[in-house]
């Protein structure tokens, strides 16, 4: 991982501009999942760290963007980027992340380079229906499902087969992988927005409601509500709501057990990346240790 973070601030240098070498420097550089993955799928390539390097770039520049979207005051527990220095700088710091990072991509083999770029299109496709999905309560899994593998899990999908295909390795079976880890990943982030306390989180806890994101647990819940109940869910949908309201909320979702029906879910998908990637006890630890983050 020193390699990936030496070639980041490289690429950061040679953006050439003060302000971004500034701004970059206060972002958190969080798990580095998508780096880690490269490395170890594909270790002894002389190109993995400038690859890992990249979808970091790409990575930070989409968490710039959603917090603008999101009016995100605080990022892994520091202070945004648009809270301090306003939405416009972080908007363009993020475009200037991506366009960095689309200039050292087309120096690479044109099959990993479009594995990288077709899902920075994804990515960004899954943010914007995210928005629009917001606007109104969701409550159909199989789009809720849609959106999440485009804004999450399509990155790591394409990190785990664009090193593969650096190592000669199963380029399908190393995409799988990707995919299902980045779906659970965020299936577990869902269930620990709603279970884990604001100062695990580095943001309010049931935060995700508020911003209108009805995720897994409160779509399972909706389907167990009869008809008075689904409306007062409804109701609460993008509201600051009381202690009250959120006791309700977690209550029912214990009565219904909705939290552990989104947990086996998540496990699903992580046994299927585990079967897939059954020769590589590595990949298959980090599935381990991702699930464990329990509720």
């Amino acid at each position: 991982m020193k390699r990936v973070e030496q070639e980041i601030a490289r690429l950061i240098k040679e953006i050439d501009y003060d302000e971004v070498t500034a701004l970059y420097s206060t972002l958190s550089g969080g798990k580095r999942l998508r780096a880690k993955l490269i490395l170890k799928i594909a270790p002894d390539h002389k190109d993995a760290p400038l690859l890992a390097a990249i979808v970091e770039l790409i990575h930070g520049a989409s968490l710039l963007h959603d917090d603008v979207i999101d009016d995100a005051m605080t990022r892994r527990g520091v202070t945004s980027v648009n809270a301090s220095s306003g939405s416009k700088v972080a908007v363009m710091l993020g475009d200037i992340l991506y366009s960095k990072a689309f200039t050292e991509l087309v120096a690479f083999d044109k099959d990993v380079a479009q594995t990288i770029a077709a899902s920075v299109t994804a990515l960004s496709k899954g943010e914007m229906m995210d928005v629009k999905m917001a606007e109104n309560f969701n409550s159909d899994e199989a789009l809720y499902l849609d959106m999440l593998y485009l804004k999450t899990a399509t990155l790591i999908e394409a990190a785990a087969k664009a090193s593969a295909l650096l190592a000669a390795k199963d380029a399908h079976k190393h995409a799988l992988y990707g995919r299902n880890l980045g779906l659970s990943f965020q299936i577990i982030d869902d269930i620990l927005d709603i279970t884990a306390t604001e100062e695990v989180l580095g943001k309010p806890a049931m935060n995700d409601f508020i911003e209108g994101k009805c995720t897994l647990p409160y779509i399972y819940l909706y389907e167990k509500l009869n008809a008075e109940d689904k409306k007062y869910l409804v109701s609460l949908h993008t509201k600051e709501t009381t202690k009250d309201e959120t006791l309700w909320i977690k209550e029912k979702m214990k009565e219904y057990k909705t939290v552990e029906k989104s947990f086996e879910l998540a496990q699903k998908l992580s046994n299927e990346a585990k079967t897939a990637m059954s020769e590589d006890s590595e990949l298959v630890a980090i599935l381990e240790t991702m699930i464990k983050r329990t509720f």
